[in-house]
């Protein structure tokens, strides 16, 4: 396995929020063609996608099934708003396919499963534990510019909530057309933005609340 950043020298070393990610590579067990693929951040931009990395510790574990049991869930929703959802560990791709055949759990999980077992990917993102070798529970939502857009790390012990996933993947697909906007906390799709302004400057009750 080899994994590949065109990287140049105004790049990060650590991804940030707002910076672009550089591109790279991944071999991946893919269950909808039951056999392995490659995940190419470059194509899916090129398709004008956005990606979601979602990180986990290991494969045969705990707490991993159930929450890539809920990613399978809710994967169309996902895949709805324009999204290419690959789950991404240090375990080998086929590992992977060991795993999603005997775990009942992801009998559901459609999504690529990326392998890095080297963690270059890991460490890049920040989620490689260097004490285990592991990557801790990570999400990252890039643009289809390349822009990393949200970024969310866990430890080993909580599982996530995927419902808030798909919120923030709502909220940053309605902004990529409203740039002009803001979603207040908890906003779903058909519910009120916001514009910044300088008169709204002390007075946010007042412009969610407007008086008829």
């Amino acid at each position: 396995m080899s994994s590949e950043y065109d990287v140049n020298e105004n790049l990060p070393d650590f991804a940030k929020v707002g910076q672009p990610v550089p591109e790279f590579k991944l071999e991946a067990y893919d269950p909808t063609e039951a056999g392995f693929v490659e995940v190419d951040l470059g194509e899916l931009r090129k398709q004008g996608k956005w990606t979601i990395l979602f990180f986990y510790p290991a494969d045969f574990t705990f707490v991993c099934p159930t929450e890539l049991a809920d990613l399978a869930v809710k994967h169309q929703a996902l895949i709805d708003l324009g999204a290419e959802v690959i789950s991404v560990s240090t375990d080998t791709k086929f590992s992977h396919m060991a795993w999603k055949t005997s775990e009942r759990l992801l009998e559901n999980v459609k999504f690529k499963m990326a392998a890095d077992p080297t963690g270059e990917v890991s460490r890049f993102f920040d989620v490689w534990d260097y004490e285990t070798g592991l990557a801790l529970r990570g999400t990252f939502i890039i643009s289809p510019e390349g822009v990393l857009a949200s970024s969310e790390i866990n430890f080993y012990n909580v599982g996530r909530n995927v419902d808030e996933l798909v919120r923030k993947m709502e909220a940053n697909n309605y902004l990529k057309d409203h740039p002009a906007e803001v979603c207040p906390a908890k906003w779903t799709p058909g519910e009120k933005t916001l514009t910044p302004n300088d008169e709204m400057v002390g007075k946010v009750y007042e412009a969610l609340n407007p008086i008829d």
